[in-house]
C-alpha cells in the first residue's frame, strides 16, 4: 500500500548530484554501487516501527532521513531505477508489559505475551487489536507528512507465507544461527534459547522456551507448551516468529532489503542482523547509523521516562520544515532534543530558504532545505525572524497575533496576515512558544553604573529617530553608544541590552528590534527598565 506518490524531479540537478557531498549523497552513492554489483532493478529501503506505543519524533526522524537517501539515490540514478520504501511494522512481537496510556491495565493482563495484533483495543472498538490500533496511527502519522511509503504487518506477513521460504531455510540452518546467537548471551541464557518463538496453541502467548527438536526436513519444531506436553508446529504459516535479532537478518534476506538506517543502540547487533542475513542466503542492506538524542541535561531520551520532546510539542511552537533540518544536521552527532533548541531551528530553517533562490544547482545540493524538500523547496517571504518575533512578543505582551501584526505592519508597510500567511503562522508560533517556555523562566537585571549610563544615553539620542524604520541605522547608532561609553569587548554592551530590557542573555539584532518595535516604545522600554519596573520583588 503506497501513500502518497513521489515528487517529480527536476532533470537539472542530475549532473551536479553526482559530486555533491552532502550526507545522503555519500550514503546514496553506497547503494548505486551495491545495485550496479548485483544488477537488481529496484531498490528497497525500509524502516522498522514496533507498535507496543505511539509513533514519535523519531520515527518521523527516521523516516524523513531515509527519504532524503531515497531522493539522492534517485537524483544520482537519474531516477531511472525504481524505489520502495517499506515501513515494517514488527506487530506480531509479544505485548512484554502494558503501557500507562491505556484505559485500563487490569483490562490488559490476561493478554500479556500474546502478539500484539492478538491483544484487544483498549482505545476503541474500532480496530481489531492493540497492534491494528497502533499500526493505524502510525499510518495516520506517516501520511500527515506526506511521505511515500508502503506499509508492512509482520504478522500478515508471518501468515501469509511471505517468510516462509527464509523461515524453512531458518530451520535448515538452526545450527549455524545458534552459533551467532550463543556467544551473545549469558550461560542461563544460552540453555533454553531458541530463535524460534512459538505461539502457544493453548494460550496464544509468545513462548521463551527451548527447542526439543527442529526438524529441517519436515519444517516444524517441538516445544513443552505451557502445559508441559510437547508440541510441534510447523515454522511456517505464522505458528512461529523469531527472535528480533534473528527477525532482523531474516527480513532483510526475505525481501531483500538494500538499506536501512537505526540508531546507536543497535549498532553492537549490526554484525549479528548481517550474518543471520547472510546465512539465510541474503546480502546484508546498506546500514546508516544515527546518534541518539538527548534531553536538556545530556541524558539519552527515554520514552518511558518522557525526558524529552514529543512531535505534538514541537509543532506547537513550530513547522514540520524546522524539525526536518533539525533531523538532517548532522545525524551521527549526538543532540540536544528540548525545546530550546525550537528557536534556532526555526530561524536557520528560513536563512538556508532564502539562500536557496540565489544559489546555483551545485550549491543547492549542498543547501539543507533541498533535502527537508526532498528536491521541492518553497519559496515562503518571511521578512521577520522568529528571534525578532519572539522579543516583539516579549515586549509587546501580545496574547495574540493581532498584537504583533500592528507592530510588524508599521515595520512593514503593506505586509500583512493575508498578504503573508507565512509570516502570520511564524508569529502564532511565537506568541506560543514564548508565553509557555519563556515567559515563564524570565528573568531581569539591574544595571550597573556605567550600562546605566550607557542605556540613559541611548533613550536620550533615539529621540532624534522618532518613526524611523531603518534597522542598519539604528544598528549603527547602538554600536556607536557602545564605543562611546567604553564597552571592551562590545559584546558586552549587547549582552547588557538583552539582560536589562529583555531578561534575556542573548537576543536579535537590536537596531532591527528597535525598527519593529518602535523607536518611542523602545524609549518608554528603556526608561522602565532604568525605573526598576522589570525587577522581581525581593
Amino acid at each position: 500500500m503506497s501513500s502518497a506518490s513521489l515528487p517529480p524531479l527536476d532533470p537539472a540537478f542530475f549532473d551536479a548530484a553526482q559530486t555533491a557531498r552532502a550526507w545522503p549523497f555519500e550514503e546514496a552513492r553506497k547503494l548505486v554501487a551495491r545495485l550496479e554489483k548485483s544488477g537488481k532493478g529496484e531498490a528497497l529501503f525500509e524502516t522498522g516501527y514496533g507498535p507496543s506505543g505511539l509513533p514519535h519524533i523519531g520515527t518521523f526522524g527516521e523516516v524523513a532521513r531515509t527519504t532524503m537517501v531515497r531522493t539522492a539515490f534517485r537524483l544520482l540514478t537519474r531516477d531511472q531505477i525504481p524505489t520502495r520504501l517499506l515501513c515494517f511494522s514488527d506487530d506480531m512481537d509479544g505485548m512484554r508489559k502494558i503501557p500507562d496510556n491505556v484505559p485500563s491495565k487490569e483490562f490488559l493482563e490476561p493478554h500479556l505475551q500474546k502478539p500484539l495484533t492478538a491483544v484487544p483495543d483498549p482505545w476503541t472498538n474500532e480496530f481489531a487489536s492493540f497492534g491494528d490500533h497502533n499500526n493505524a496511527m502510525l499510518r495516520r502519522f506517516l501520511d500527515t507528512f506526506g511521505f511515500d511509503y508502503e506499509f508492512a504487518s509482520a504478522t500478515e506477513y508471518y501468515r501469509s507465507g511471505k517468510f516462509d521460504t527464509v523461515l524453512l531455510r531458518a530451520a535448515e540452518r538452526y545450527g549455524d544461527i545458534m552459533k551467532v546467537m550463543l556467544p551473545t548471551l549469558g550461560a542461563e541464557r544460552q540453555a533454553t534459547y531458541s530463535p524460534f518463538l512459538p505461539i502457544s496453541p493453548i494460550s496464544g502467548r509468545v513462548l521463551y522456551v527451548p527447542m526439543k527438536e527442529v526438524d529441517a526436513k519436515d519444517g516444524t519444531v517441538t516445544f513443552a507448551d505451557e502445559d508441559g506436553r510437547d508440541v510441534t508446529l510447523p515454522v511456517t504459516g505464522g505458528h512461529v516468529k523469531l527472535q528480533w535479532k534473528p527477525d532482523f537478518g531474516m527480513r532483510w534476506a526475505a525481501l531483500g532489503v538494500d538499506f536501512e538506517m537505526f540508531g546507536k543502540d543497535h549498532q553492537t547487533n549490526q554484525h549479528i542482523y548481517d550474518k543471520i542475513c547472510a546465512i539465510l542466503g541474503g546480502t546484508p542492506p546498506e546500514h546508516y547509523v544515527y546518534e541518539l538524542f538527548l534531553d536538556a541535561e545530556g541524558q539519552k531520551i527515554s520514552k518511558s521516562k518522557g525526558n524529552g520532546l514529543t512531535i505534538d510539542e514541537w509543532l506547537t511552537y513550530a513547522s514540520t520544515e524546522s524539525l526536518g533540518l533539525y533531523m538532517f544536521q548532522k545525524p551521527r552527532v549526538a543532540k540536544r532534543l528540548h525545546f530550546d533548541v525550537i528557536p534556532r531551528a526555526v530561524d536557520d530553517y528560513y536563512s538556508f530558504v532564502a539562500a536557496y533562490q540565489d544559489q546555483d544547482v551545485a550549491a543547492r545540493l549542498e543547501n539543507p532545505a533541498f533535502h527537508v524538500h526532498y528536491g521541492a523547496v518553497p519559496t515562503p517571504d518571511v521578512p521577520v525572524s522568529f528571534a525578532l518575533l519572539l522579543n516583539l512578543v516579549a515586549t509587546a505582551n501580545a496574547e495574540d497575533t493581532k498584537v504583533m501584526w500592528g507592530f510588524i505592519s508599521r515595520y512593514l508597510p503593506g505586509v500583512s496576515a493575508a498578504t503573508h500567511p507565512e509570516l502570520d503562522k511564524l508569529a502564532l508560533y511565537a506568541v506560543r512558544y514564548f508565553n509557555d517556555k519563556v515567559k515563564p523562566l524570565k528573568t531581569y537585571r539591574a544595571p550597573t553604573d556605567k550600562e546605566r549610563a550607557a542605556l540613559q544615553d541611548l533613550h536620550d539620542r533615539l529621540s532624534a529617530h522618532i518613526g524611523s524604520t531603518d534597522a542598519e541605522g539604528l544598528q549603527n547608532l547602538v554600536y556607536e553608544i557602545g564605543k562611546t561609553h567604553e564597552f571592551e569587548p562590545l559584546r558586552d554592551w549587547f549582552k547588557a541590552i538583552y539582560q536589562v530590557l529583555l531578561g534575556d542573555d542573548q537576543g536579535p539584532r537590536f537596531g532591527s528590534f528597535i525598527a519593529l518595535f518602535g523607536v518611542a516604545e523602545t524609549r518608554r522600554l528603556i526608561a522602565d527598565a532604568l525605573a526598576g519596573k522589570f525587577l522581581k520583588a525581593a
